[in-house]
């Protein structure tokens, strides 16, 4: 009963936020910006004002890690496993180009900028990957400093701010349909709940394709764990067979399971579309409490004390991947019509 309470606060704030996002949003036209993108904005609004005391914290830190994950685990309504083929087959094709960028223009950057291998290859893993989740797993294994953890991660959510609130413009001013856009931001964007904003802002058919996009790309967190710490043993410990041992069970994203259950059980057909609606409907509404609470605790002041070199690089790198992702994916829809 006490853990409940200690939850509570911070989950009805964050529930409140995604209401009141949800509100505003329907008097905002042409959906420029979606319940997901304001729950954002409003939760960092309210940063200060929240940091001020403790007793909001699990609550937030419990939405935004779990309520995220069932958001996206119910998300999987609205689609059948032929979509889901479809787009992971986009996004393997889309991810060799975009790995490649990323991991190359951050070893070019390591030598201009003189920055230690571990935090340019963190700084590389979450433009890779999946963001802020990506180096919390990778940091530990290659036994980075903390202050690296924090300079990879505070690089990628500012840089996630940003697509999150230009890119669903930028997609409409090029002239992206959902599909080259759910593809572009799937690819390209770091943190999980960013690809959600940013893709829901654009429509809901895109951002349900950049969900699938991007938990494909999550998948990749295993493999790529795994061959940085044989790289640390190398470059660390010289010995090969010392490498760190990795609990794959630990760092692999379940809740994809969950995801895929549900893609399975809506292509049997034997939901009503009554129920996928509402299904829907909670689901969107979970991910507006996701990134409320995700909001609420960003502290921007925190974020602007980072260091000029590292963010530079990280800049780059996302940059470099934007890019490239954009003009991969137009030539793969291009020559696989």
């Amino acid at each position: 009963m006490n853990n409940v309470k200690r939850h509570f606060l911070g989950i009805l704030l964050s529930g409140a936020i995604a209401a009141v996002a949800y509100v505003i949003s329907l008097f905002i036209p042409a959906g420029i910006l979606g319940a997901a993108l304001l729950a954002l904005i409003i939760g960092m609004l309210l940063n200060p004002l929240v940091s001020r005391t403790d007793i909001f914290d699990a609550g937030i830190n419990w939405t935004s890690k779990i309520i995220l994950r069932l958001g996206i685990i119910l998300g999987g309504i609205t689609l059948s496993f032929a979509q889901v083929f479809q787009a992971g087959k986009y996004a393997l094709i889309l991810m060799v180009f975009t790995l490649t960028t990323a991991f190359g223009v951050g070893i070019l950057c390591k030598k201009i900028f003189k920055i230690n291998w571990k935090l340019t290859s963190l700084l590389s893993v979450s433009t890779a990957i999946c963001g802020g989740t990506a180096v919390a797993t990778l940091g530990p294994t290659i036994e980075a400093k903390n202050r690296d953890i924090a300079y990879a991660i505070s690089a990628t959510f500012i840089f996630d701010i940003i697509t999150v609130i230009a890119f669903p413009a930028i997609g409409r001013l090029i002239g992206l349909d959902d599909t080259g856009y759910g593809l572009w931001i799937g690819t390209s964007v770091n943190d999980t709940s960013s690809v959600v904003a940013a893709g829901y802002a654009f429509s809901d058919a895109a951002g349900s394709l950049a969900t699938i996009v991007k938990l494909t790309r999550t998948l990749f967190i295993v493999p790529i764990v795994l061959i940085f710490s044989w790289i640390y043993s190398r470059r660390e410990n010289k010995q090969p067979q010392l490498a760190k041992k990795v609990n794959v069970a630990k760092i692999f994203p379940w809740f994809i399971l969950g995801f895929l259950a549900v893609v399975g059980i809506r292509s049997t057909g034997i939901v009503p579309d009554n129920v996928v609606s509402v299904i829907s409907f909670i689901s969107k509404f979970l991910l507006a409490m996701a990134l409320a609470a995700i909001g609420l605790k960003t502290s921007l002041k925190e974020v602007a004390g980072v260091g000029v070199k590292p963010m530079i690089a990280g800049v780059i790198i996302d940059i470099s991947v934007v890019f490239v992702s954009l003009f991969a994916q137009a030539g793969i829809l291009y020559f696989m019509k």
